[in-house]
This record gives structure tokens, sequence and C-alpha cells, in this order.
């Protein structure tokens, strides 16, 4: 029987944007907090890697926020890519 409860504050925004995609998965929030939970568990640790970017990636994260240096990338060259 599940009777712990967690309370976690998160921007109303972040906590919006996350529940459309889990309903988008079919889940639900409470079902994500145990999915992660179950996964910290099984890794006994953070299930993903908790890194600092580089600098080349943090150039391009500032690129991206400021849309500069941008390239213009269409469906086709990408699955071209994708498959060499």
């Amino acid at each position: 029987m599940k009777t712990a409860i967690i309370n976690a504050r998160v921007k109303p925004e972040l906590k919006q944007d996350v529940e459309k995609i889990l309903s988008q998965l079919g889940i639900t929030t409470t079902q994500a907090v145990t999915m992660f939970f179950e996964q910290i568990k099984l890794k006994r640790g953070i299930p993903f890697d908790l890194v600092l970017p580089n600098e080349e990636t943090l150039a391009a994260i500032k690129d991206a926020e400021t849309n500069q240096n941008l390239e213009t990338v269409n469906i086709e060259q990408l699955k071209a890519q994708m498959t060499q």
C-alpha cells in the first residue's frame, strides 16, 4: 500500500509542460516519480549522467538562446545523416 507523500516545489510552467508530456505518454506524475525512484534504487544513484557541459556545448546553447550562428536543416538532410 502506498502511503508516503512527497512535496516538491517547481515552477508552475515546468509542472504544466511536464504533465502534458507525461499525459501524452499515458502516465501520471505520481507514476513518473515512482519510476524515477525505482531507477534510483536499481542503479543505486541518479539514472542519468550529471555532467557540466563543455565549452562547445555552452557556446551552442548560448547561440540557440540568442538565435545566432544557426543552420537551417531540413528533415531529408537529417535522415541522410542518420543513414551514413
